[in-house]
């Protein structure tokens, strides 16, 4: 089942952050993005056209009551009010809040975390929505983003301790119809090659190769870089391509987490699935973020399936990852972000 995508509007930067923690650990459900006020809220509906909304009330520019009257008649979906102002209940209902949960008081965060899930779960069977004195019927899910041309995608995959043995794990899920996948791990000169072998006759439904200068990638291709070699990828009329050229450690490395994930946000921007895997250090934070600001979708491994939980944590606590999940779960994240 696709996720459901939900935008979260909140002046308060913390609340806001765990709202999506909330929310992303909702079976079904996944956060698209955070707005501080109204006005980006709007832009970004505009962009990720969303399925729910998580909106407060007291908000700069303009609050949320006078937002939800002008979302709902244009843009109808079930949007969830969380706001300490309990006198404005009525209002809220009456503008075409789905429903309207107050905002957590100390100690009462698990019984909050509930209230938003159970909510969660009921909003998204609300056929119609009635603000003022109309009711408007609710976009449907599938019919509220274009189809995306998966020929242009990319998944671009990061790691480094424990990551050799967790690739795999994402590879099953992948066949021959899948975007182009290009892996940065961190790997000894010489043991790239024959890792890369072996994983071949592991997936044979895929074409799993080491990097090579100026290789062009295909449907169904995974590319491993070269263990001494920052990985590049850059993208002309016929396509994607790598390049591969030693070069001073980045972050500590070479091949570079980083160096790939910034050459991905520059020529692939929105059309890039991003993934980092469990590791040491903060290789890779730093251009995962790069990535996400791009338009990319960002998936980070979990703190419970990491062997060292490092990578994935340095882009978690930057900012950088939009969809948190454990390492079984990555290649269903990945499918069903490309069958939106």
């Amino acid at each position: 089942m696709n996720e459901l995508r939900v935008l979260i509007a909140d002046d308060s930067m913390l609340f806001a952050q765990f709202l999506k923690s909330v929310v992303d650990s909702t079976e079904g459900f996944v956060c698209c993005a955070c707005a501080s006020n109204a006005f980006e809220a709007r832009d970004e509906i505009e962009k990720l056209r969303p399925n729910l909304l998580i909106l407060d009330i007291e908000m700069p520019k303009l609050n949320g009551i006078a937002f939800l009257r002008q979302l709902i008649p244009q843009y109808t979906v079930p949007v969830i009010i969380c706001s300490s102002r309990k006198d404005l209940i009525l209002q809220a209902m009456q503008a075409g809040a789905a429903d309207f949960i107050p905002k957590p008081e100390e100690g009462n965060y698990s019984e909050f975390k509930t209230k938003l899930q159970r909510s969660l779960r009921a909003s998204a069977n609300i056929k119609r929505i009635k603000s003022g004195c109309k009711f408007y019927n609710v976009r449907t899910a599938g019919g509220a983003v274009p189809e995306k041309d998966n020929t242009r995608k990319i998944i671009a995959i990061g790691g480094s301790a424990g990551s050799t043995e967790a690739l795999p794990t994402i590879l099953q899920e992948l066949d021959r119809t899948c975007p182009p996948v290009a892996v940065v791990l961190h790997m000894p000169e010489g043991y790239t090659s024959l890792y890369a072998k072996r994983m071949d006759k592991a997936f044979p439904e895929l074409n799993i190769v080491e990097a090579t200068q100026g290789l062009y990638l295909k449907k169904g291709m995974v590319v491993i870089a070269q263990g001494d070699k920052h990985l590049r990828l850059f993208k002309d009329a016929k396509g994607y391509f790598v390049t591969c050229e030693g070069g001073p450690k980045v972050s500590g490395h070479c091949p570079s987490v980083d160096v790939f994930f910034e050459s991905v946000a520059y020529c692939a921007g929105d059309e890039a699935i991003g993934v980092i895997l469990t590791g040491m250090g903060k290789d890779g934070a730093r251009g995962m973020s790069q990535m996400r600001h791009a338009g990319a979708y960002t998936i980070g491994q979990d703190e419970n399936s990491s062997a060292v939980y490092g990578m994935p944590k340095a882009a978690f606590e930057l900012g950088a990852i939009v969809k948190q999940c454990s390492l079984e779960r990555i290649g269903s994240v990945i499918k069903t972000h490309l069958n939106r």
